[in-house]
């Protein structure tokens, strides 16, 4: 963005737009390791008018757009990474409606999401993906990720909720994408196909989605391992005994014991000898039936070397034992520099994948703290520097994530199962896609955005 582009440009979004020092550093950076691009620009509008002129002024002079939420995502999309416009949607924060006959909610992609399950709950209504930052992150940003969180292995990812939405392009147009139903199939789907698009498709201004009604009760359980890789195979079996969590997520000893330290608040006793932990959580209107299928996975259990279950007794003691997995990326990040990957398999290769990773981490001398959505084979891989040298960490550390993700692509899996591409992982796009596969992506691109100006260097 040269000098005359950034007059014009205040001088037609004065109102609106801030290049003090302060503004340009806030909107920096996003939760991606240590990564800094500045914009020239932040602009904070809030009606679609705005953002239509916007996309129309910087379309026509050639102006990079990054649209941005909250900024807590881990995989760069809301980096700036060549300037230009930084693109808030913060204002864009209101619930639109409510309608509770179709089960549906119309929301402003600036929505806090806890804000909005606390809002549609108050109701008896339930949005069910949550992501470990559902209190901070923006709904919007959820979309543009395809968000998942614990709920998905019952409830499914944030596609599964999405209905329509409306979108400015990146020639100021605005649609909508869809229509509010439940079924559609009129032409090519454009709504799933925004869903996780990362912001560079188009600016989404609203959304609708599908809500459920919200579960009456739930039961919540800690299992201790002696064996990490023995605590993924249970969790194949307990899917195999006819059960399905609404929870089922895995801590390797490092990940839980890192948060305990980094919280203090929270006392829960880990052995010397335990390896991993699953957090197994069972929800919905017969608490009979809740008894009835935790008995079944004890009884699965029972196949397995563990320690004592721990039964969450209260309402406050589930909350500390979903703070603590909530809380480990916080611990690890606090911890040391780290890089996190987000591979995602087959639930039951997920034993081969966690062995794989160590096995790779050993061969270059790095750590890694393995904890995840073990119910959808989701596996969060954080390596650690810790100790290693910076030429260790620049050299060895792309070596050993290429290894990694072509031992995931292997076991018939992907990249990322809700982290995004982004900036980051773009490198190793290749690992899961051929040349005609990514073609067909940059050439969709293209459509939606023939100068490449919203979002640029991401995912590809």
């Amino acid at each position: 963005m040269n000098t005359e582009h950034l007059k014009l440009f205040l001088d037609t979004f004065d109102d609106i737009s801030y290049i003090d020092k302060g503004s340009l550093e806030n909107y920096s950076h996003d939760e991606t390791e240590d990564l800094r691009f500045l914009p020239h620009v932040v602009v904070k509008p809030s009606t679609v008018e705005e953002i239509s002129a916007i996309m129309r002024f910087c379309n026509s002079h050639g102006i990079y757009v990054t649209p941005a939420g909250a900024r807590t995502g881990l995989s760069g999309g809301a980096l700036p990474v060549r300037g230009g416009v930084l693109l808030s949607m913060e204002k864009f924060n209101r619930i639109l409606s409510i309608d509770e006959d179709n089960l549906q909610v119309i929301t402003e992609p600036g929505v806090i999401t806890q804000v909005l399950q606390d809002t549609v709950r108050e109701k008896g209504l339930f949005y069910p993906p949550d992501p470990a930052s559902k209190g901070s992150c923006f709904i919007g940003g959820n979309v543009s990720e395809n968000s998942g969180g614990p709920k998905a292995v019952k409830y499914g990812v944030t596609a599964d909720y999405v209905l329509n939405l409306e979108v400015v392009l990146a020639s100021g147009e605005v649609i909508w994408t869809g229509a509010n139903v439940l079924k559609n199939a009129t032409g090519y789907n454009l709504t799933q196909l925004l869903v996780g698009s990362e912001g560079t498709l188009g600016v989404i201004t609203k959304i609708v989605l599908k809500l459920i009604p919200h579960p009456k009760a739930d039961l919540l359980m800690l299992v201790p391992f002696y064996d990490a890789a023995k605590a993924c195979e249970a969790v194949a079996q307990i899917f195999n005994a006819g059960i399905t969590p609404s929870g089922l997520e895995f801590m390797e000893r490092d990940a839980l014991t890192w948060t305990l330290k980094h919280f203090p608040d929270i006392t829960i006793d880990v052995k010397e000898n335990h390896a991993a932990h699953l957090l197994i959580e069972v929800d919905g209107f017969d608490l009979n039936q809740l008894f009835e299928e935790c008995e079944k996975i004890t009884a699965v259990l029972e196949n397995f070397e563990t320690d004592e279950i721990l039964f969450a007794e209260s309402h406050a003691q589930k909350d500390q034992l979903w703070t603590i997995r909530r809380k480990v990326g916080e611990a690890v990040k606090a911890y040391s520099i780290y890089k996190e990957e987000d591979t995602v398999v087959p639930r039951y290769r997920l034993p081969q994948l966690l062995v794989g990773v160590k096995e790779i981490g050993k061969k270059y001398g790095i750590q890694s703290v393995c904890y995840g959505h073990a119910g959808d084979g989701n596996l969060h891989v954080n390596i650690i520097k810790g100790k290693l040298t910076d030429q260790q960490w620049t050299e060895d550390l792309p070596k050993a994530i290429t290894e990694i993700f072509e031992l995931t692509v292997s076991l018939g899996g992907t990249l990322s199962g809700e982290h995004g591409i982004g900036y980051v992982q773009k490198q190793f796009m290749p690992i899961a896609f051929s040349e005609v596969h990514l073609e067909l992506m940059r050439n969709i691109k293209k459509v939606f955005d023939p100068k490449g100006i919203l979002n640029p260097d991401k995912i590809f």
